[in-house]
């Protein structure tokens, strides 16, 4: 996926930037699709660096965008998902600092998606500042660490793709080995 997206940013010349937020905010929008291929995809095309900002404002752009269309009524699409996380309804009953701080720690936390994120909130009584600047706070060690964590398998990748190529191929090898003698007994 993350190669059809450099593809793709490839293709759109000077709205390459444009397409990236784009599609982090739709991402955000659909809420359960992960969004860590677009920004693998954003640190291969733009290079790390700049694919990381632009991921940043993706994210925390996708976040405010789908917290605003939650809050006017795209929510009633979503009726039937489950909220069984304590925080989460926590979030839906806090406003001001409190919601604040709370969203600022579920942003960090990795296992936490961050659609419920957004749903969570948009149904509570925080105020669309107050969620955004927690969600800009939030997301920004958690896209750092994503992006750092995809360049090393990036790097990872090219530097050791040989070597993973054969010791795959010798297991494989001994896998086929190991079962046409069980089959010749």
């Amino acid at each position: 996926m993350a190669a059809f997206v450099v593809e793709l940013l490839g293709e759109s010349g000077y709205f390459a930037i444009i397409l990236s937020l784009v599609l982090n905010i739709l991402i955000s929008i659909f809420a359960f699709i992960p969004s860590v291929f677009l920004t693998g995809a954003n640190i291969t095309f733009f290079g790390f660096l700049n694919g990381m900002i632009i991921s940043f404002f993706g994210e925390v752009l996708g976040a405010i965008v789908s917290f605003v269309l939650y809050r006017r009524g795209f929510l009633s699409l979503m009726r039937g998902i489950k909220n069984e996380n304590k925080y989460l309804k926590r979030l839906q009953q806090t406003s001001g600092h409190q919601a604040f701080f709370l969203i600022l720690a579920l942003r960090i936390l990795p296992f936490v998606p961050s659609g419920l994120v957004n749903i969570s909130s948009s149904i509570s009584r925080v105020s669309w500042l107050t969620f955004g600047s927690a969600s800009m706070l939030g997301k920004l060690p958690a896209v750092i660490i994503e992006a750092y964590s995809i360049q090393q398998l990036l790097i990872l990748s090219k530097e050791y793709l040989s070597v993973a190529l054969i010791l795959v191929s010798t297991v494989l090898i001994l896998i086929l080995f190991t079962v046409r003698k069980r089959r010749h007994r």
